[in-house]
């Protein structure tokens, strides 16, 4: 039997729980072929948000095509172009003849071919005989943009994990081509193509949009607001009725509030706890769950603390102590920061390792929820 508590995929449909306006938005935006940008913690449910409003559309009769690039391993700007036309190419086309057919068609004059042996021994659909120049990358964005005209329907690039094209000496060169093609994208035109830029770093993704300001005024901000505690216990009581088993809404409650409504976490723990039980969810069951749970991240959780200095320590502390203020001369003496200047680096350091960011009113923020309770109870013994 399938378990009513998905974690080890993306969702759609009846296990896809709440988030009804950000479905919404990004189904207008795409419509009106406006650029979006996502960036929220590993498993907040992104790659779900995207897949469910793309599952509304496909029932609301609008057609589209999509494709999914994947740039957790693109190091380089050619495996960077070759991941994408791949993409962009087998999401359209279907034969080893119609790849060969549209790079000669879309890519002419460009260093990118159709290899029949590369593609017969690898799956390669893009090849290059040259490295890549500026021509060469302006074509290739250019692409989809291409493909939905021949096709007369709307082409979404979807990018998962696009803050790692930071990898790729001279990136700034890819944004800067990519910034004048949308600046170009005449909005009286359609069908069209329209990119959705998603990241699981979120530090990162601030620095390429927000503090590097790179797409200003060509890509919208999406933020995913946390799943509502109605929605989410009601998915959880759906859940354990479907077996029959049942748990009352204050310990629901208690573990929305824990792992702050993410889903992942939630789907995770109750897994564990459906499988433990055999009709009534006890708060014994949720302890032990809660401790089956820990003991699968807590050596992840050790890398990460044992990678930080102490310096990067107190100011963690400080940040569960509810502290906001760091430059302060008492909060400098109390955590032993030493300088106003020190705290700075401290900071900028704690958001390189992904551990927290600064919200809108430039207050800290634990960007892991489990990590947050971990460190707090087991690494500080915090009461």
């Amino acid at each position: 039997m399938d378990s009513p508590f998905v974690y080890d995929t993306h969702v759609t449909g009846k296990n896809f729980v709440g988030r009804k306006t950000e479905c919404m938005v990004l189904s207008n935006l795409l419509e009106a072929g406006e650029n979006v940008c996502i960036y929220e913690t590993p498993k907040a449910g992104k790659t779900s948000l995207v897949q469910q409003t793309l599952y509304n559309m496909r029932a609301a009769g609008k057609p589209f095509m999509m494709a999914y690039v994947d740039l957790l391993n693109v190091r380089t700007r050619r495996g960077f172009l070759k991941k994408f036309g791949g993409a962009v190419i087998r999401t359209a086309y279907s034969t080893p003849t119609d790849y060969a057919a549209v790079i000669a068609k879309h890519l002419e004059g460009t260093h990118f071919v159709f290899d029949p042996a590369q593609f017969a021994s690898k799956e390669d659909i893009v090849c290059m005989n040259w490295d890549a120049d500026e021509n060469d990358i302006s074509e290739m964005m250019s692409l989809p943009q291409k493909i939905s005209k021949e096709k007369g329907i709307p082409f979404y690039v979807v990018f998962k994990d696009f803050q790692n094209i930071m990898q790729v000496e001279d990136h700034e060169v890819i944004f800067g081509i990519m910034e004048k093609m949308f600046a170009q994208k005449d909005p009286a035109v359609a069908p069209s193509a329209t990119f959705v830029f998603c990241g699981s770093m979120v530090n990162a993704m601030k620095y390429i949009f927000a503090e590097k300001k790179f797409f200003y005024r060509q890509v919208n901000h999406l933020p995913l607001t946390p799943v509502d505690d109605k929605d989410a216990i009601e998915h959880i009581a759906k859940g354990f009725r479907s077996s029959g088993k049942v748990i009352e809404r204050d310990l629901a409650l208690g573990a929305c509030k824990l792992f702050r409504c993410d889903m992942w976490y939630l789907n995770q723990f109750f897994s564990i706890c459906d499988s433990m039980s055999k009709g009534f969810i006890n708060e014994s069951i949720l302890v032990d769950a809660l401790s089956a749970l820990m003991s699968m991240h807590e050596p992840r959780f050790k890398v990460l603390v044992n990678d930080l200095t102490d310096h990067q320590l107190s100011l963690l502390k400080a940040v569960l102590d509810g502290v906001t203020k760091f430059s302060a001369s008492d909060v400098i003496e109390k955590y032993r920061l030493n300088s106003s200047a020190n705290v700075r680096r401290v900071k900028d350091a704690l958001r390189k390792k992904e551990i927290i960011t600064f919200d809108e009113k430039d207050e800290p923020v634990i960007l892991d929820p489990l990590f947050e309770y971990w460190v707090s109870k087991y690494y500080f013994e915090m009461q």
